[in-house]
């Protein structure tokens, strides 16, 4: 297995810390609203990973945080007239519906930042006591990146490059730090907003702590994998490293990962724009497996655009392969015969060569795009070789295949077995409507009921046992 380190900018081959396990840190939203489709596509991508590693057997230990305080969440907050601790747990709880509906799995653990201050205290004292950070006059306490002879790794800036792109920028207490670059560990609280105690003033972290801390709590020192949106890598994965490996002696994270940015209608998404959409606003229009399926659809390093007509494709790709199953399983539930043939050995063969297919893909640093191929072309095995003759183990081994692949990738394929039966019913119906229509010389109306079927993507085969059928 290849994994693309945003750090060495090439593909490297997949070496656990410890043998069998995963350690894997996605940083996860700020939750002050419902969270919008560019806050999906890595919890979706990095969910993905996840269960490809669990596919492949590894136990994977699985951290998402949550941001509960920030100063979004403080303006919406005093703009409703309640604590911001309310409008953090309103919002997670919607989070996490969300992420139910797009067949998210949960993770093994979701920190919360305001229940981890103490560990971030402990932190900042051990990156000062170690001369990494000091404290100016009004209690903040800065990083002090001059320090870091490694800063700038992961984002491939040097110093003196990054120090011209901030000498512009003019921010509150830029004159208190020692150079531009100085990020804030901790500041002083202010009028209205939530603050802790701390050796140095009342007030509350800075953002790029909380991700340090919590990491190291539930993974350890050292990890495999830390991912998130390539809008993190600088400052905040940065920001994180020299903190993390100045304050710990140790090397942090093997391997980096970054998804592309999802753009809606080739332009970047922005209320100021009026096309910002929350996962809630797509998903009352499809079902969010569509959503799913569309994320999946590129490659993770490559940038998605999001528009009605590629929705409207995804739902039709998706559809195809609800449908597969749907006849899979009809025939299944009707089943007369139990022992394999011969030609289904085959056929069960080239169902394996779809798996290789998509491993093979899923190993070149998580290709879904062309993974979802391979299972397109195991769903061509299914719909050309299933039929009301098929025996029950041929069509079981079919159904364990595609369940397999398809739920790597967290698309949900089986519905209902009711709905799967009704749907099966009313198509032997409109057989029996086209039969007697032929019976009765009436050819225009049994050619109409043939289009119509084949307008759903089912395709008739008039054969000397009757008429069977299957989907394309």
């Amino acid at each position: 297995m290849k994994i693309f380190n945003t750090e060495s900018m090439q593909l490297e081959e997949f070496k656990p810390i410890t043998p069998g396990k995963v350690s894997m840190y996605v940083c996860g939203p700020t939750v002050y609203n419902l969270i919008h489709i560019g806050n999906a596509r890595p919890m979706i991508v990095f969910d993905t990973v996840r269960r490809y590693f669990e596919y492949k057997g590894y136990q994977v230990n699985y951290v998402s945080n949550f941001t509960d305080v920030d100063d979004k969440i403080i303006k919406e907050a005093q703009e409703e007239g309640v604590s911001s601790e309310e409008i953090s747990e309103r919002y997670i709880k919607e989070c996490r519906k969300d992420m139910e509906d797009l067949n998210i799995e949960p993770a093994t653990v979701n920190p919360q930042a305001t229940h981890e201050i103490q560990g971030m205290i402990d932190m900042i004292r051990t990156l000062i006591d170690k001369g990494y950070a000091y404290v100016v006059d009004d209690g903040t306490v800065y990083f002090e990146v001059d320090k870091d002879p490694n800063y700038g790794v992961l984002s491939h800036r040097n110093l003196d490059d990054l120090q011209s792109g901030f000498r512009q920028i003019q921010v509150t207490g830029q004159d208190q730090k020692r150079s531009p670059l100085d990020f804030v560990l901790w500041k002083p609280k202010k009028e209205g907003e939530p603050y802790w105690e701390s050796p140095w003033c009342e007030g509350r972290p800075g953002w790029h702590i909380e991700c340090s801390v919590m990491s190291r709590r539930y993974l350890g020192e050292t990890i495999d994998i830390h991912a998130g949106g390539e809008d993190l890598v600088f400052p905040h994965h940065e920001n994180e490293i020299a903190q993390s490996e100045c304050a710990n002696g140790k090397e942090f994270v093997h391997y980096w990962m970054h998804n592309a940015f999802l753009n809606i209608d080739n332009h970047k998404m922005s209320k100021s724009l009026g096309n910002f959409l929350t996962v809630r606003d797509v998903n009352s229009h499809y079902d969010p497996q569509v959503l799913r399926y569309l994320m999946l659809s590129a490659h993770y390093r490559s940038p998605l655009n999001f528009s009605a007509d590629l929705m409207e494709a995804a739902k039709a790709s998706y559809g195809r392969m609800v449908n597969a199953m749907t006849n899979l399983d009809f025939h299944i539930a009707n089943a007369k015969t139990e022992g394999l043939t011969e030609a289904e050995q085959k056929t069960l063969e080239d169902a394996a060569a779809c798996r290789k297919e998509f491993e093979a893909a899923m190993d070149d640093d998580f290709n879904t795009a062309d993974a979802i191929s391979a299972v397109f072309d195991l769903v061509k095995v299914i719909n050309t070789n299933v039929n009301e003759d098929s025996s029950l183990v041929f069509m079981n081994t079919l159904k364990k295949e595609f369940m397999e692949l398809t739920d790597v990738l967290g698309l949900i394929v089986e519905r209902q077995s009711a709905a799967s039966e009704d749907e099966a019913a009313r198509i032997e119906e409109k057989i029996r409507e086209r039969q007697e229509a032929r019976k009765n010389k009436n050819f225009a109306k049994a050619d109409q009921i043939r289009d119509e079927l084949k307008a759903e993507g089912i395709v008739l085969e008039d054969t000397r046992e009757g008429v069977k059928w299957h989907r394309e």
